[in-house]
């Protein structure tokens, strides 16, 4: 008998949701989020919905505003460093 390679059903939640909390300092491409829609990009951030990540150095913080369907979101944001602002 052979195992197929891959994530399991039983590991597979542990892989979603946030890789980072606010106030840590993170790198450009440094994953935020991981397949989560509770989250939307903001300030220096890229990606759609399925995941998010950094767009330049700096501290993570979040936000939270209500839509146009008037539903609360929470949004992902980059204060820059420092040294990235000139």
């Amino acid at each position: 008998m052979t195992k197929k390679g891959g994530l399991t059903a039983k590991f597979y939640k542990e892989t979603k949701g946030l890789k980072t909390s606010g106030g840590q300092s993170v790198l450009s491409g440094t994953i935020l989020t991981r397949e989560g829609h509770k989250w939307q990009q903001g300030l220096n951030v890229n990606g759609k919905k399925m995941h998010l990540t950094a767009g330049c150095d700096g501290e993570v913080y979040f936000t939270r505003k209500k839509n146009p369907s008037r539903k609360v979101v929470t949004y992902v944001n980059i204060k820059p460093s420092a040294e990235d602002v000139k």
